[in-house]
């Protein structure tokens, strides 16, 4: 595919969480796989919360890259969709992607807006360890959607 993608994300997986087995499975398929960077804030709470997670959010994601958020208020798209917006991305010589999962709270305006676009898996609310988990399988068969590999079939 080209793009280096990345996870920035809110709380940490236990050891044999089965969300983390599964995010494993998928990340490791990509080439070069998908980096996952976990931050936490537990001292704060509320607004003062979400603010600080947003910060460290931000700080977390890799130099140049492309901001995804991952938002209950975002796009709702198709594989197919997924896989024109990194292509989008690719060609705009956006050489990484970083997709934001936020915490409890969800992300904070500042990372909202400097978001490339905010996506969502729609309107159910979902663990945010299912979130990584999930975004890594559709990140895995958008790749192959570009790659014109036969995984994914519509």
């Amino acid at each position: 595919m080209g793009l280096k993608l990345a996870i920035v994300a809110v709380g940490r997986f236990g050891g044999k969480d089965p969300e983390r087995a599964l995010f494993e499975t998928y990340a490791a398929r990509m080439k070069p796989p998908i980096e996952l960077i976990e931050v936490e804030e537990r001292r704060l709470s509320g607004p003062a919360r979400q603010k600080r997670e947003g910060e460290l959010l931000l700080a977390a994601v890799p130099a140049s890259a492309a901001i995804v958020a991952m938002d209950g208020r975002g796009e709702v798209l198709s594989s197919e969709a997924l896989a024109a917006r990194l292509n989008r991305l690719r060609s705009q010589a956006a050489g990484r992607v970083a997709f934001l999962i936020g915490g409890a709270d969800g992300h904070d305006d500042a990372v909202r807006s400097r978001a490339a676009f905010c996506y969502s898996f729609g309107p159910a609310t979902w663990p945010h360890l299912m979130v990584r988990a999930m975004l890594a399988e559709q990140l895995y068969r958008a790749s192959t959607i570009l790659d014109g590999h036969p995984y994914h079939r519509a």
